[in-house]
């Protein structure tokens, strides 16, 4: 049996890309006016360049003044960026550019053109160019939604359970009873006559077993890998006597001894598949998050929660690792002052962001009183990040949906392991 080919994603890239996406998707032109282009790998860049130009000559012919200064505009803006490649990335290149309103809104006429440039996580397979009111993001989506699936079966003679383990989720999917007798013999029949109809009801009961699983696994969730668990030998013969499509029996990547079949038994064996699973994201997110609270209450001191302190640690060279949920929506706020540098800085929920820096920039600066103040904001995991490229640490995002990202969210959703106790003397 081999270990399924899993990848392994570098998890504040995807938090990164995924908060990108969801801050596009909100984005809309005042007329058809931004620009998507999804250039995958074996696409000839002077071709993309060519097709551009002639987009431009043909974005003459717009009505309004206003759309046809935007499209070419953001057409040369693309034409420009894509000058600098010499060749397309491995994967291809996703580049979004349009003229879009100021934060907070703003008159016809103030829009700025802004270029987003993406290096996808997958390769892409098509080539796509629109114009349009709004950006298209659905093909950079759904890379992001999780393709390595696990299936569980979890079978023995009275009962079968099936599941699924995608993402950061741990789904079971159904189970069902065999209506197969007992080994005990029924009254009146002879002991071989009962065990040859016990055998039969078996059989049947595999071959159902067998095509309930090729449902699911390959034609509903086509999976990487596939666990079979169970109590006694009953596992052991439906693999050996091959009841299951050869797909799914050259899928198979362990079996498992558990006391339960059905839908515990599935439960079961996820929890005992662990060191089958290790490159697996929910699996390392749960052990991250328990290893976090085992060392917040018995490591003295070697981990600990609150973003604050966590920065402060990480600022100190403290912190290893950072743990950090995928749903914090915070973001890190500096007003500057230009005349003396001072800098007053704020970590507020997204929504409250625009109106407290308008609020800031409003009021003199606390030092020496000048009004010629600049703002700027970055996500929070954007700015952990950053420390933790100056100090060496690192950062794992936690999804927020799953049973361990609730964990981390009861502390705040944020805890670090550190390097050594900053208490000791």
């Amino acid at each position: 049996m081999v270990k399924p080919k899993i990848e392994k994603q570098d998890s504040v890239k995807l938090y990164r890309l995924r908060k990108t996406l969801e801050e596009l998707s909100d984005k809309s032109g005042r007329g058809t006016e931004l620009i998507s282009l999804y250039v995958p790998p074996k696409k000839a860049l002077h071709e993309v360049i060519n097709g551009l130009r002639e987009e431009q000559g043909t974005a003459v012919n717009i009505k309004s003044d206003l759309t046809r200064s935007h499209v070419v505009d953001a057409l040369s803006r693309v034409i420009q960026r894509l000058k600098l490649y010499k060749n397309s990335p491995p994967n291809g290149l996703v580049m979004f550019c349009g003229a879009l309103p100021p934060e907070g809104g703003g008159p016809i006429g103030s829009e700025v053109i802004k270029l987003y440039e993406i290096e996808p996580p997958k390769e892409l397979q098509t080539f796509l160019y629109r114009c349009d009111d709004h950006f298209h993001v659905d093909i950079l989506k759904d890379m992001l939604k999780d393709d390595n699936m696990i299936g569980f079966l979890a079978i023995d003679a009275k009962d079968a359970g099936w599941g699924l383990l995608h993402g950061d989720k741990l789904d079971v999917l159904s189970e069902t009873s065999s209506g197969v007798a007992g080994k005990h013999r029924q009254g009146g029949q002879s002991a071989r006559r009962f065990e040859r109809l016990r055998e039969m009801e078996l059989g049947e009961y595999y071959h159902r077993v067998a095509h309930i699983t090729r449902e699911y696994f390959i034609d509903i969730y086509p999976i990487k890998g596939l666990i079979i668990s169970g109590p006694g030998p009953t596992k052991e013969n439906f693999i050996k006597e091959e009841y299951l499509e050869y797909r799914l029996q050259n899928m198979i990547i362990a079996t498992l001894d558990t006391s339960y079949a059905g839908a515990e038994g599935v439960r079961e064996a996820f929890s005992r598949a662990q060191e089958v699973l290790t490159d697996y994201r929910m699996v390392e997110e749960k052990k991250l998050v328990e290893k976090l609270f085992h060392d917040i209450h018995y490591s003295r001191g070697l981990a600990t929660y609150g973003l604050k302190e966590i920065i402060d640690l990480m600022q100190r060279n403290v912190v290893d690792t950072v743990l950090i949920t995928d749903d914090t929506n915070l973001r890190k706020i500096d007003i500057t002052c230009k005349r003396c540098q001072n800098v007053q800085t704020e970590i507020l929920e997204r929504p409250k962001v625009i109106p407290r820096i308008q609020e800031l920039l409003s009021k003199p600066c606390p030092n020496c009183k000048s009004m010629d103040l600049e703002s700027s904001d970055r996500d929070i995991v954007d700015y952990l990040s950053l420390i933790a490229g100056e100090t060496g640490a690192k950062i794992e995002v936690i999804s927020g949906t799953s049973e361990h990202g609730a964990m981390l969210s009861s502390i705040g959703k944020v805890g670090a392991f550190l390097r050594y106790n900053p208490n000791q003397q």
